[in-house]
């Protein structure tokens, strides 16, 4: 018999012994030349297995020198640290380590180095903003992961722990302000993100609610009637029973269906699948298999158990046996029924019969490589474990509070988690429980959604706390579906940075400061983030103005030019600004050169597929290119259960994440004005062998001899195309193109720039729309639209003693351009 996938896990922990300085009761390894890992054995024996943070080990040796000064202890150096160790129990005194380059620092055993954070396991109950824990990145330089007490995996793929006795085992990552450096190290060692199914990219829905058949079925009818697509649909814990005969203790954990609520589950399932919905269920395994369950006879006849005695079969991670029959008789049974994947809920605690045995860290572990048994791309949806768990994908981020604060704290948490590797978050849009009833700041939990790795709506089982965009008032529930249309439509560019994040190791949302290290104001926006490779997005988590109706949050620019993709606005970088939206705007800024491949459909359909026609967002004034990645979404990979793990010179991709991509390039080159797009290859079933294109250009008029023509290997042709003057700049609508072709865009100027606009007619709509005396706005708008040098009209604006809640959109919009001032 085959060993099942779930122990099919491979590892490379053994280093080159190039890479190693030993003494009895010490070793260090060289892993590159800015990570060292060093241990202490009281008996001389070290780990050589892996652990949960470190799979591969088995790395090209970087250049170094040592010297063993005899008793005087030794040295060793790369060109990243130094390090001194006197061959003693390791101290403060006797081991010590000094970045070398442009950062300047040292790090003295057990000492605490600052640190830009990483992230937690849980936000059940908080309330605002929580220690974020450490990543691997800090201003210092340094950062360490304490991997002492952690999990190990043995070579037939069950787990271990530690060895007992006077143990130390650590890394330190020495990268200076090398931020991205410090972070393919992070991934080198511990295992890149895997790829995610194209589906999850999409939107979820999740409430925590006792549901049936029928009230289930017609949410999604509703939505689907109301243009809103979805594709996870979520059952949390009552699908199973929950009232369960006394005797039995809680009924958090449970296996068989609530056939009062659902009478005909497999039918059920095949319903939401007929939707096009992928189906995911919550379980608590805490309490494993009970007497009442379904499966109970046969759990306890493989486990020797005589069902007569209605022994439970408790949960245990450390049993094999247990957790074998835990996959192949529970789980698989619901999986052929048609279940998806699990939401391993967590309420089995940190230990168990063994020490250093985490049940959250063996769930997340052996569900991930179970559920790729076949030819589906793995995926769970669990916990943060510690440093290693991104190799897991998609984490619940727990229960959190609905109120302004916690939304406000929600994108620090997610950027900052990409510090110790995690991209994947997922946290209960809209807030899960305690707080309050507030339209607008559900709406703007929704919209942070959009821009979160995951958008997954949830609530909790008050029955007025629900997610259904009709039960707010108007202007919410139209910004809601509009949101929610949205994330569907940026699936293309989604599934290109989840490819990205795979292969690169690059997460979809990144702090400002591991592109602009050496900026202190980078540092300063922790709710501003990188969102893939083109955008910088500024959620708004503040509750609106009551004179201006707008919504603020602070921002910085790098150096150069940026354009809100919504507004048009074109905005001067290297500075600080605070920027203004009404309830339907997120700032989402893109730099010149940037390119966005958008679903064109106003609502693509459900499971997300590959677009039958795409819109390219384009922003001229700088070249630039961006290789849309597409496959068939469900990543069927070579081998089942690989994890994401490099070869000795750190350059190979795991298996799962080994799909068959067809890549089409877009290009824009700014001397020429000259826009292409494709050919797409290799050819592939899943991509519409025709598509129809529309490219947006960005607060840009193009000249009246635009021109488009369809290339192929054989010939060229003109494209018919109609241009649009639309609210952010101009639209152009191309008609069908075969894949397998070119499209050549000219916009009929060399060099062109992007608009320069008009203050006054940006501020129109503000003017109309403030609570202001009309005396006094008349007056605001009589100086907003003279016929002045702007920084005069701003000076009369400064001196005109107006309230700064009205003040500061104004000058947001009069300077946000300086070309519009003739500077």
């Amino acid at each position: 018999m085959s060993k099942p996938a779930r122990y099919n896990f491979k590892s490379h922990p053994v280093a080159h012994p190039d890479a190693i300085v030993a003494g009895e009761k010490f070793r260090f390894t060289i892993l590159t030349d800015g990570l060292l890992r060093y241990e202490w054995a009281e008996d001389g024996v070290f780990e050589d297995r892996a652990s949960t943070f470190a799979i591969n080990r088995e790395l090209s040796v970087p250049d170094y020198y040592t010297w063993d000064r005899g008793a005087d202890g030794i040295e060793i150096v790369t060109k990243r640290f130094h390090v001194l160790y006197n061959k003693k129990k390791f101290s403060e005194e006797g081991f010590v380590v000094y970045l070398k380059g442009q950062v300047s620092s040292k790090w003295q055993y057990g000492q605490t180095m600052s640190n830009l954070g990483g992230t937690v396991r849980t936000l059940d109950n908080v309330n605002g903003r929580c220690d974020m824990s450490s990543g691997v990145l800090s201003r210092e330089g340094i950062a360490l992961i304490d991997d002492t007490k952690t999990m190990l995996f043995e070579k037939e793929g069950w787990i271990a722990p530690r060895k007992s006795g006077d143990r130390k085992d650590g890394y330190i990552f020495c990268y200076g302000h090398d931020y991205r450096d410090a972070m393919r190290a992070y991934y080198t060692i511990s295992g890149s993100q895997p790829l995610l199914p194209r589906f999850a990219l999409g939107n979820w829905w999740s409430r925590y609610h006792r549901y049936d058949r029928e009230e289930y079925l017609s949410i999604m009818d509703h939505l689907d009637n109301d243009d809103v697509p979805l594709n996870v649909a979520v059952l949390d814990m009552d699908w199973h029973l929950v009232q369960i005969p006394s005797g039995y203790g809680s009924g958090w954990t449970g296996y068989t269906w609530n056939r009062d609520l659902f009478p005909n589950p497999r039918g059920f399932l095949q319903e939401l699948h007929d939707r096009d919905l992928k189906t995911t269920l919550n379980v608590h395994p805490a309490d494993g298999i009970r007497a009442y369950e379904d499966q109970y006879e046969e759990v306890a006849k493989y486990l020797g158990i005589d069902p007569s005695t209605k022994q439970p079969a408790s949960f245990d991670c450390t049993s094999k046996q247990f957790m074998d029959a835990y996959f192949d008789i529970v789980h698989h049974e619901h999986e052929a029924s048609g279940v998806d994947f699990w939401w391993i809920d967590w309420q089995q605690g940190d230990s168990s019969k063994l020490p250093g045995i985490d049940p959250l860290w063996v769930l997340n572990h052996f569900h991930f490589l179970d559920i790729g048994r076949g030819s589906q791309r793995p995926i769970i949806f669990s916990r943060f474990g510690g440093p290693g768990s991104q190799r897991y994908q998609i984490g619940f981020s727990g229960d959190s509070f609905m109120t302004w604060e916690s939304l406000n704290f929600q994108p620090e948490f997610t950027a900052t988690a990409s510090n110790i590797g995690y991209g994947w978050w997922s946290h209960d849009i809209g807030g899960h429980q305690q707080g309050y009833k507030d339209d607008e700041l559900t709406t703007r939990w929704v919209q942070l959604g959009c821009w979160s790795p995951i958008l997954r709506l949830h609530s909790s089982a008050n029955p007025f706390n629900t997610r259904e965009p009709w039960a707010f008032n108007p202007e919410a529930c139209k910004v809601m579906e509009d949101t929610l249309r949205l994330r569907h439509r940026l699936i293309p560019y989604l599934y290109t940075m989840n490819a990205r994040s795979a292969t690169d190791d690059e997460p979809l949302c990144q702090p400002m400061y591991w592109d602009y290290p050496e900026i202190d104001e980078a540092y300063k926006v922790p709710n501003q983030f990188r969102f893939g490779s083109e955008l910088i997005v500024i959620p708004v988590t503040q509750g609106r103005s009551g004179i201006t109706h707008l919504g603020a949050a602070k921002a910085w620019l790098p150096a150069g030019r940026f354009v809100d993709i919504f507004t048009g606005v074109v905005y001067d970088g290297d500075r600080e600004l605070t920027l203004h939206r009404t309830l339907a705007g997120t700032p989402a800024l893109a730099a010149e050169g940037a390119i966005i491949p958008l679903d064109a459909a106003y609502r693509p359909p459900n499971g997300s597929p590959n677009p039958e026609a795409l819109e390219v967002i384009i922003v001229v004034g700088a070249d630039g290119s961006f290789n849309l990645i597409e496959d068939d979404g469900s990543g069927t990979h070579v081998e089942t259960g690989d994890f994401a793990i490099v070869d000795e010179d750190g350059v190979e991709a795991a298996s799962d994440n080994n799909a068959r991509f067809s890549y089409t390039p877009i290009t824009y080159k700014q001397s020429t004005g000259v826009i292409k797009i494709g050919p797409t290859s290799p050819d592939d079933a899943s991509i519409p062998k025709n598509r129809d294109w529309k490219i947006r250009l960005i607060s840009y008029t193009p000249a009246p001899d635009l021109r488009c023509v369809c290339t192929s290997a054989k010939k060229a042709k003109p494209l018919s195309f109609r241009t649009e003057a639309v609210d952010n700049g101009t639209l152009i609508h191309i008609g069908s193109v075969p894949s397998n072709n070119s499209i050549i865009v000219e916009l009929g100027t060399s060099g062109p720039r992007l608009d320069i606009l008009n203050p006054a007619e940006k501020l129109s709509p503000l003017m109309w729309a403030i609570n202001y005396p009309y005396n006094e706005k008349e007056w605001i708008w009589n100086i907003i639209k003279a016929d002045q040098p702007i920084m005069t009209r701003v000076s009369r604006l400064q001196n005109f003693n107006m309230s700064p809640e009205l003040l500061d959109p104004i000058l947001e919009i009069m300077l946000a351009d300086n070309r519009a001032a003739g500077e």
